[in-house]
């Protein structure tokens, strides 16, 4: 599995106890990738539940979660809104632009920010953030541009695994 920008475990501890603001692509990462269109056009989205607690765990910690994504969809809104998730840009082909200026707007640099992404646009915002992630069946140059890949997939556990992650290194403090 192709990962360009891998780091050790303390290393990986270190950048993690650093970040302030976590940001996520939605499909792919949030979701297995795949959309699903209802009888009358109606598009729906399937989110995990472990992965909405692992938000909640994460932003309780008190780093600031954002979502990040390319399409414009209600189902992205409202699940945010459930998780109390503020900042959700979508409709952004740019995301290394949009998380640059969401990092400015939060008066937080590079390294105190970590982004998870899953194809070719998420790259530029993977390769700006100080800490970055992507899951196993995302696009090869997403996985080359990642520190560390999840075990578990886009959809499936991947955030909560990410969050995990952030809350142990925090935790530890080692």
């Amino acid at each position: 599995m192709a990962q360009g920008r891998p780091i050790d475990s303390n290393a990986l501890r270190a950048r993690a106890r650093r970040l302030r603001l976590m940001a996520f692509d939605v499909d792919g990462v949030f979701t297995d990738g795949r959309l699903y269109y209802g009888p009358d056009g109606e598009q729906m989205k399937v989110f995990h539940t472990l992965d909405g607690h692992g938000i909640k765990m994460l932003a309780a910690s008190g780093v600031t979660v954002a979502l990040i994504t390319g399409r414009d969809s209600p189902m992205v809104k409202r699940r945010a809104a459930e998780l109390g998730i503020e900042h959700v840009i979508q409709g952004r082909e740019d995301k290394g632009e949009a998380l640059q200026e969401l990092a400015g707007q939060l008066e937080t640099d590079a390294e105190q920010v970590g982004y998870a992404g899953d194809d070719v646009p998420d790259v530029p915002a993977m390769e700006w953030a100080g800490l970055s992630f992507s899951v196993p069946g995302g696009h090869v140059q997403a996985r080359q541009a990642a520190h560390r890949i999840t075990r578990a997939p886009g959809g499936s556990g991947a955030v909560r695994e990410i969050c995990d992650l952030l809350l142990d290194a925090r935790d530890r403090q080692s």
